[in-house]
C-alpha cells in the first residue's frame, strides 16, 4: 500500500511537472516561434517593397566606415559569436551552481540562451532572407539574415545575467542599475555592430532584440519564479511555484 501511494504521488508530480513545462515554457515559445515566422513572412513577402528602404541604412553605414569603427565593431560583434556565448554560458552555469548552491540560476541561463537559439534556427530554415547588398566585413554564416542570431543570443545571455545578478542584489539600487545597464548595452552594441558590418538588416536586428527579451522573460518567469522586473514579487512567486525554487 505504501509503495502504491508512493507510485501514485510520483506519477502525480510527474504529470504536474509536464503540465508546468508545457504551460510556462513550451506554449509561449511555440507562440513566439509562430509570430517570428509570421513577421519574417511579412518582411520577405507582402511588405518586401516597404522594408526594402532599410537597405539605405546599411548603405549609409557602409559608406561611412573607418578603420577605427571597423575594429571596434569587430570586437562588438565578437561579444555574441557562437563559441563565445557557449563558453560564457557554461562558465556562468558552473559559477551559479557553486555560488548559490542550487541549480535554478544555472538552468535559467542555459535555457535563456538555448530557447532563443531554437526559435532563431527554426526561423532561418523557413525564412530565407538574403543579407544586405553591401560589402560584408565578416564571413556570412549559412543561416539567413532574419532574425539576427547574434543579437538574440546577446540578449539571452547578457540580459539573463543581468536578471540573475539584479535579483541577488535587489537591495542595492546602484548595483541593480549597473547590471541592467551592462546587460542591455551589450546586445545594443552587438546589434549596431552587425548592422555596421553589413551582416543584417535593421528589422533583423530589431526582431533579434524582441526574440531575446521574450525568451528571457518567459524562462525567467518559469524558472526563477519572478517577472522580468528584478526584485518584484520573487519570493511570492517562488512560494507559489516550488519547482522554480527547488535547489
Amino acid at each position: 500500500m505504501v509503495t502504491d501511494t508512493r507510485v501514485t504521488a510520483s506519477g502525480t508530480r510527474g504529470s504536474e511537472t509536464v503540465a508546468w513545462v508545457l504551460r510556462l515554457i513550451l506554449l509561449p515559445l511555440v507562440l513566439l516561434a509562430a509570430v517570428t515566422l509570421g513577421v519574417g513572412w511579412l518582411i520577405t513577402r507582402p511588405l518586401h517593397a516597404e522594408v526594402a528602404g532599410e537597405v539605405a541604412v546599411n548603405q549609409g553605414l557602409a559608406e561611412d566606415r573607418t578603420p577605427l569603427f571597423n575594429t571596434l565593431t569587430h570586437f562588438g560583434s565578437m561579444l555574441s559569436d557562437t563559441p563565445v556565448i557557449i563558453v560564457l554560458t557554461a562558465i556562468a552555469a558552473i559559477a551559479f551552481r557553486l555560488v548559490f548552491k542550487r541549480w535554478r540560476e544555472s538552468i535559467f541561463i542555459i535555457l535563456s540562451v538555448w530557447t532563443q537559439s531554437a526559435v532563431f534556427l527554426l526561423a532561418t530554415v523557413f525564412i530565407q532572407r538574403p543579407r544586405p547588398t553591401v560589402h560584408h566585413l565578416d564571413p556570412a554564416p549559412p543561416t539567413s539574415s532574419f532574425p539576427s542570431g547574434h543579437t538574440s543570443a546577446a540578449v539571452g545571455f547578457y540580459c539573463g545575467m543581468a536578471l540573475v545578478l539584479a535579483l541577488h542584489t535587489h537591495r542595492h539600487t546602484v548595483l541593480k542599475v549597473l547590471w541592467w545597464v551592462l546587460g542591455i548595452a551589450a546586445p545594443l552594441i552587438v546589434g549596431i555592430s552587425r548592422l555596421y558590418r553589413g551582416m543584417h538588416h535593421l528589422t533583423d536586428v530589431s526582431w533579434g532584440l524582441v526574440l531575446g527579451f521574450v525568451c528571457v522573460a518567459v524562462v525567467g518567469h518559469a524558472i526563477l519564479g519572478t517577472p522580468l522586473i528584478p526584485g518584484r514579487g520573487s519570493g511570492r512567486e517562488a512560494a507559489r511555484n516550488p519547482r522554480a525554487a527547488a535547489a
